[in-house]
């Protein structure tokens, strides 16, 4: 049986000094993207595929960003121990895709290599049910059914989930990229600033009276109130990009990292580090038991590297030619 860890994470934040962004290879999503900074979508979420018009290759095709590197600070010395205490980190340059791999782009790697995912081996993916309150594995959950069977089928403009860090780091290698790290996910995030800001567009959750990306809104984790407009995933791109022109790097899923869980030098966190716990940064749509830390610009956790989740995803990075 797969190792379900559930964590309820927590993320981090990077903005990068990049205002002179470059595309390594340019898509147009303009049916999936709307930069107004509020949500577009519906409480109905995750729309049957045969209902929906096809978003075509530009969901196939990846727009990456162009990011300077830069010496800035990780972490934080408030909140959860998991991201204290801040220090200082020298980040290379590198290209981030500008926005989480997509379920149309995870479905041409599969039609191309007949990849199985760590969930369809299993036979069962993590899905949190609401109403009782518990994770639990729902047979025949993956990518391509999100809720499981009898449910609508994953919608190919929103972000690709129920995928392990093996199937991430499998889709990396076949697209000729890598997982970022996440000293590099946080950078991206904070938009290459040294001292960057506690979310990817400022200090407060709401800007100017809206939302700015999809997460958890509700008293307790039984009682979810989309009010950004989605219960689960949104189409990505569906919120403003920050700085950096990077999209969904606060909310909508966890993303992995491609990185060993270790907390920080002269952190009090305690846990036992192991090769098979990878970070992930960015938190998601789902309740969280470090509230809005873990949809911060220096919020962070951790899951196995098997354990596939429906509010957990991917992007990739790729190093300068």
């Amino acid at each position: 049986m797969i190792k379900l860890y559930f964590i309820l994470p927590v993320l981090f934040f990077f903005t990068i000094a990049c205002k002179n962004t470059q595309e390594k290879s340019v898509v147009s999503n303009d049916s999936v993207q709307d930069n107004s900074g509020t949500s577009t979508g519906e409480h109905d979420v995750l729309p049957n595929v045969n209902s929906t018009s096809d978003p075509g290759d530009e969901l196939v095709t990846v727009e990456m960003i162009s990011l300077e590197g830069g010496t800035i600070i990780i972490g934080a010395n408030s909140g959860s121990d998991r991201h204290k205490p801040a220090f200082e980190m020298e980040i290379e340059p590198f290209y981030m895709d500008k926005y989480p791999v997509t379920v149309k782009q995870f479905a041409k790697f599969v039609e191309e290599t007949g990849y199985k995912t760590d969930a369809e081996k299993f036979g069962d993916s993590g899905i949190f049910d609401f109403t009782r309150g518990a994770w639990e594995l729902v047979k025949g959950a993956y990518w391509k059914l999100p809720l499981g069977l009898g449910n609508p089928g994953a919608d190919p403009a929103h972000p690709v989930t129920h995928v392990s860090w093996n199937d991430a780091m499998a889709y990396a290698s076949w697209a000729g990229k890598r997982l970022p790290t996440e000293f590099e996910w946080e950078y991206a995030a904070k938009s290459g600033k040294r001292d960057g800001t506690s979310f990817p567009w400022g200090e407060t959750e709401i800007s100017g009276g809206s939302y700015m990306a999809n997460t958890w809104q509700g008293p307790a984790v039984t009682e979810p109130r989309p009010e950004d407009g989605y219960l689960y995933t949104s189409p990505v791109g569906s919120y403003a990009p920050n700085e950096a022109g990077l999209h969904d790097m606060s909310g909508n899923v966890w993303e992995w990292c491609v990185n060993t869980f270790k907390p920080y030098n002269g952190s009090t966190f305690q846990m036992t580090v192991s090769e098979n716990v990878k970070a992930i940064r960015g938190g998601s749509f789902m309740y969280d038991q470090l509230g809005s830390e873990s949809f911060t610009t220096y919020g962070r956790s951790f899951n196995s590297v098997e354990t596939s989740l429906f509010n957990t995803g991917f992007r990739c990075v790729a190093d300068p030619d």
